[in-house]
């Protein structure tokens, strides 16, 4: 018999919180530390959504996904879920660089950049502390007409080689464009800038494992394997309940982690809305996918430090369609030492590429599992550039695409970094078409990553308690 996976939940909850990212399991907790009764559904058998790992035999696991984040994650953690995880948070010192415009290291900080624009690519202070006072003042109100690429011909006209510098890592981290609006590349840039980039020392595993007990110390009911079906609303556009596994779930609030245009087409349903708002969302672009290489080395085997993060590209310039190309130009590598997850004995290097869907969808079943096969060996390949006879060395090698993504995440496109800057308004509006509806995800870039999914998690969190929760009586 099929085991039950909703065995003992109740007929009824105060919120109802679909899907499990960073943005959906902070939120839960916030919730829940706020006295409200949570049910929290995850289809898959692992909670984090795209924070989350996977173990191999002989030993391995394997992280997804790039994990840095700026230094504000310490405070987020420490203030939303444990002084414990905000505690296991280090940072990232070796970052490096290799193309054939430059090849450098970075602690990733605005004092080490200034120094490397200054003395590398001789760009006077003035003009660089200019460029990091005009980022850092930009703000979600800002005008929003302003496109990075316009944002570095202002500072650094006719200089691709900075704007590779500035720019590559940043595509790398949410999907980001140049022609993206500005405000999206200087809010997160700003934030990386100000003391450089951090992980979760002792691997994703274990910090979602903490995260799980601080959940369930706050009475947050978990549920894994527990697919949605949708979410009921009445005549009156208000929640009613959910339907997951044949069962009705009554609550007062969802609050939904899931993409924001699976959330209003797929959840809810067209119907519910109006024209025009529908209008805007389904205009809402997704953002694009990835594609990973997780190489895994024997037992006893190890290589000297190459860094933490080394962004490799063979590409002449910046250049987005060509990181999007199946014919791979540019390489993020992670590389994973025994101290990386301490009481680990093993070597790993997980490399990055960001990718679009419909390359990979498109394919037939024997196409893609060559392409799959091209793709792990050309990336060893490079690997071996910084790792020699690295060949010899692997235990375990596999990849996963944006047809992987998809399936795990049912993320639509498999897109690894929710939508553009669009879907920001579209998120932060739907409890105006939908009472007791709301959204916390990646959307528009700013939300995105581990820090802007976690922060979107608390404000949307607290924008449903102010509803659950009725007002003091004035004197």
């Amino acid at each position: 018999m099929a085991k039950d996976f909703l065995k003992g939940t109740k007929d009824h909850y105060d919120v109802i919180v679909i899907g499990s990212g960073l943005a959906g399991l902070t939120g839960a907790n916030v919730l829940a530390k706020q006295g409200h009764s949570v049910l929290l559904l995850e289809h898959h058998y692992q909670l984090g959504g795209m924070a989350t790992w996977f173990k191999r035999k002989g030993g391995h696991i394997f992280d997804i996904s790039l994990h840095g984040f700026p230094v504000g994650m310490i405070k987020s953690c420490r203030k939303y879920w444990t002084p414990e995880i905000a505690e296991s948070i280090v940072q990232l010192k070796g970052v490096r660089f290799e193309n054939p415009q430059f090849s450098l290291k970075t602690s990733f900080t605005r004092e080490d950049f200034t120094k490397v624009i200054t003395e590398k690519f001789h760009v006077p202070y003035e003009t660089v502390d200019a460029f990091f006072a005009f980022a850092r003042s930009m703000n979600f109100y800002d005008d929003q007409s302003m496109t990075t690429r316009q944002l570095f011909e202002k500072f650094f006209p006719g200089r691709s080689d900075i704007v590779r510098l500035l720019m590559e890592p940043i595509t790398y981290a949410n999907g980001s464009t140049l022609d993206d609006p500005a405000i999206t590349y200087g809010i997160v840039f700003s934030n990386f800038m100000s003391k450089g980039v951090y992980t979760f020392e002792g691997g994703t595993d274990a910090l979602v494992v903490k995260m799980k007990e601080e959940l369930e110390r706050n009475g947050v009911d978990l549920r894994i394997r527990t697919l949605v079906d949708k979410v009921e609303v009445d005549d009156q556009r208000r929640v009613q309940a959910v339907h997951v596994a044949g069962k009705r779930i009554t609550c007062r609030a969802v609050l939904s982690n899931s993409n924001i245009k699976s959330t209003i087409l797929n959840l809810v349903g067209p119907e519910h809305f109006d024209q025009s708002y529908l209008e805007e969302a389904q205009a809402v672009r997704l953002n694009n996918s990835s594609c990973q290489v997780y190489l895994g080395l024997k037992p006893g085997e190890g290589f000297d430090n190459c860094g933490d993060l080394l962004f490799h590209s063979e590409h002449e310039g910046f250049d987005i369609d060509a990181m999007l190309s199946m014919k791979v130009s540019s390489r993020t590598f992670s590389f994973y030492y025994p101290e990386t997850r301490p009481g680990s004995d093993r070597w790993l290097v997980v490399s990055s590429t960001n990718a679009n869907y419909k390359d990979w969808a498109d394919l037939t079943p024997e196409q893609y599992e060559a392409e799959k096969k091209s793709l792990c060996e050309t990336t060893i390949d490079c690997l071996e550039k910084y790792v020699p006879d690295i060949r010899s060395k692997l235990d375990w090698v596999e990849a996963s695409t944006p047809k992987t993504f998809q399936f795990y995440t049912r993320h639509l496109q498999g897109a690894s970094f929710g939508t553009k800057f669009e879907g920001l308004k579209v998120s932060q509006t739907l409890p105006e078409q939908i009472t007791g509806l709301y959204h916390a995800g990646s959307v528009g870039i700013i939300m995105s990553g581990w820090l802007g999914a976690v922060n979107y998690g608390v404000i949307v969190a607290n924008e449903i308690d102010k509803t659950l929760t009725p007002a003091a009586a004035g004197i």
